[in-house]
C-alpha cells in the first residue's frame, strides 16, 4: 500500500468527533442537557415503511473485480414514509467458504462521511482476516449524504482549496472575521446546493436506513464492525433496535453522552498524545526535524514551525503555498497511524528547508482531495452529518476565543486551531436534532467495544465510558498507537474480535492486548 493509499485508509475515519481543520466539529455547549434520543424500537415495522423493509435488492456487477452492486431505497423523511424516497449505494462481497454462512457482515469507516462502499471494496472486503470472509457476506452501505448516496454538495474544487487554507489560529479581529466569514460561506454552500437532504443526514436516520438493509439481506440480527464514528452509528442502532442487536464491533469508540465541546477538548488532547509518541519517536533518530533534545522541546520546535509557515508560507512546487493551517493538517494526517511517522519525518524536514509539497500531499490525503483539484464530499458531509447530531460548541466567536486556553491546554501544539476549528456549527443552516446522552441498549446481546491507549482522534477513555455505559458492553483495549485496532497487526486484538465475530463470544471483559 502505498503512503497516499495508507493516509486515505486511517483518515476515513479522520473526523471520529467531526474534529476536523477548517471542518465541522459537531459540537454542542458545554451545559446541554443530556437529552434522551428516540426511544427503542422493538414493535414490528410500521406499515408505511414495510414497502422498504419487504424490498429486493437488484444485485450487479460493480466492475470491482469480486463484489456486486445494488441500490436501496429509504425512505427521506422517516416521520413521513409515504413522502420522497432516496437511494443508498450498496455493495457487497460474498462469502467465499468454507464453513457455514453466518448472515451479513455491516461494515462502516467512520467519518462521518466516509465511503462504506469505497472502504469495502479497498479493503474490508479483501483485507480483513479470511475466516471472517469465508463464513459471512461482506457488505457496506454508504449512509445518506456520502459519496454514492445523495452526497452532500457545498463548495467547488478551487472554493475548497480556498476554504482549507483559511487561517485557523486568528490574531487579530480582521482575521477571526475571515475565518467566521469562511464558515458562513462554506454552510450557505451547503443549504445551496444540498438543501434538501441536509436535514435528513442524522446518524439517527443512517441507523435506521442500517435497519432496513438488515431486513432486505434478510438477517434476523444486525452483524456490523464500525470504526471511529462507526461506533456512534453503531451504538445509536444498538439505543433504537437493541432485539435486533448480533454481534457488534465498535472500534476506536466515542462517547455519546459528552457535549461537542467536551468532545472536540479531549480530541484535541488525543492528537496531543499522539504527537508525543511521534516525538519521542522521533528524538531518537538522527533525521529527526525536531531535534533530538527531549519531547518537550520537540513540541516547541513543532509550534514554532507553525508559527514560521504562518508568516511566511512555503512553496510546494504549485500555486498553493504551505501556511499554518494546511501545515497543521498535514502532521494531523500523519499521526492517525504510526506508519505514516517515517513520511512525516521527511515532510516536516522538506517544509522546515523551505519546500511544503510533503506536507502538502499529507493534508490533501487527509481531505481527500485529489491531484486534478477535486475533493471527496468527506468534508461536507462530516459538517452536515456533525452539526445535525449535536448543537454547535459556541454561540459566536467570542466563545471560540474564550475557549483557547482550555484547548492549549489540553494541546499545546494544536489546540488553538483546533478550538478555532469547532466554530463552524455556528453558522449551520439546519437546526440539530440530537442531544448528548448516555446510550444503554437495555435488552441487547453482548456489544464489543475496543480502545487504543494513544488513539489520537478518538480517545481511549472514551472507549472506558462506552463500554461502561452500554447495558452489555464488553471492553478489549489495545495498549499502542494509532487510531482503531483491528487488523492493524496485534494478533491478540485480532484474534479476540475474530472469535467474538465467528462464535458469539466476546473476550473477558477488560482484556488487554499490545
Amino acid at each position: 500500500m502505498d503512503s497516499r493509499r495508507l493516509l486515505r485508509t486511517s483518515a476515513t475515519a479522520l473526523a471520529a468527533a467531526g474534529l476536523v481543520l477548517s471542518g465541522c466539529s459537531g459540537g454542542s455547549d458545554a451545559a446541554a442537557p443530556r437529552t434522551a434520543a428516540p426511544a427503542p424500537s422493538s414493535a414490528p415495522e410500521a406499515p408505511k415503511l414495510k414497502k422498504y423493509y419487504e424490498q429486493r435488492l437488484k444485485w450487479r456487477d460493480c466492475g470491482v473485480e469480486g463484489f456486486q452492486c445494488a441500490t436501496l431505497r429509504v425512505p427521506l423523511d422517516y416521520a413521513k414514509p409515504d413522502g420522497e424516497e432516496i437511494e443508498l449505494a450498496v455493495s457487497r462481497a460474498r462469502a467465499t467458504g468454507p464453513g457455514k454462512r453466518l448472515g451479513s457482515l455491516l461494515v462502516n469507516p467512520g467519518g462521518p462521511g466516509g465511503s462504506a462502499v469505497g472502504y469495502l471494496q479497498g479493503y474490508a472486503g479483501i483485507g480483513y482476516p479470511a475466516p471472517v470472509r469465508a463464513r459471512y457476506d461482506m457488505v457496506a452501505v454508504d449512509p445518506r449524504g456520502v459519496a454514492r448516496s445523495e452526497p452532500v454538495e457545498c463548495l467547488t474544487g478551487p472554493q475548497m482549496d480556498a476554504y482549507t487554507q483559511v487561517d485557523q489560529t486568528p490574531d487579530d479581529t480582521a482575521e477571526v472575521n475571515a475565518l467566521s466569514a469562511a464558515f458562513k460561506d462554506f454552510a450557505a454552500g451547503c443549504e445551496k446546493k444540498s438543501g434538501k437532504v441536509l436535514p435528513h443526514v442524522s446518524t439517527v436516520e443512517t441507523a435506521r436506513d442500517m435497519d432496513v438493509l438488515r431486513a432486505v439481506l434478510g438477517d434476523g440480527k444486525l452483524t456490523y464492525v464500525g470504526a471511529s464514528y462507526g461506533t456512534f452509528l453503531g451504538a445509536t442502532y444498538a439505543e433504537l433496535f437493541p432485539d435486533r442487536v448480533g454481534r457488534l464491533v465498535l472500534d476506536g469508540a466515542m462517547d455519546p453522552s459528552l457535549s461537542a465541546l467536551d468532545l472536540n477538548r479531549d480530541q484535541t488532547g488525543g492528537f496531543e498524545t499522539a504527537f508525543r509518541a511521534f516525538a519521542a519517536d522521533c528524538v531518537r533518530k538522527s533525521d529527526c526535524p525536531l531535534g533530538t533534545g527531549s519531547v518537550a522541546a520537540a513540541g516547541e520546535a513543532m509550534k514554532k514551525f507553525f508559527r514560521d509557515v504562518d508568516a511566511r508560507p512555503v512553496p510546494t512546487g504549485e500555486s498553493r503555498k504551505l501556511g499554518e493551517s494546511l501545515a497543521t493538517t498535514g502532521v494531523i494526517a500523519a499521526m492517525y497511524d504510526e506508519g505514516a511517522w517515517p513520511q512525516l519525518r521527511e515532510a516536516l524536514a522538506q517544509a522546515m528547508g523551505g519546500e511544503g509539497s510533503g506536507l502538502l500531499a499529507l493534508a490533501d490525503s487527509y481531505y481527500e482531495r485529489e491531484t486534478d483539484g477535486t475533493y471527496a464530499n468527506l468534508m461536507s458531509a462530516n459538517a452536515a452529518v456533525n452539526c445535525l447530531d449535536l448543537p454547535p460548541a459556541y454561540r459566536d466567536a467570542a466563545a471560540a476565543e474564550k475557549a483557547v486556553p482550555s484547548f492549549e491546554k489540553a494541546s499545546p501544539v494544536f489546540g488553538a486551531g483546533l478550538a478555532w476549528a469547532a466554530l463552524n456549527c455556528t453558522y449551520w443552516p439546519t437546526p440539530p436534532t440530537g442531544r448528548p446522552h448516555r446510550i444503554t441498549a437495555e435488552g441487547a446481546a453482548p456489544i464489543l467495544v475496543v480502545g487504543t491507549t494513544r488513539d489520537p482522534a478518538t480517545p481511549y477513555r472514551w472507549a472506558r465510558s462506552l463500554a461502561g455505559q452500554l447495558s452489555s458492553g464488553t471492553l478489549l483495549t489495545y495498549e499502542g498507537d494509532g487510531h482503531t485496532a483491528y487488523g492493524r497487526g496485534s494478533d491478540c486484538i485480532d484474534t479476540a474480535i475474530n472469535a467474538y465475530l465467528l462464535e458469539g463470544t466476546p473476550p473477558a471483559d477488560g482484556k488487554r492486548c499490545s
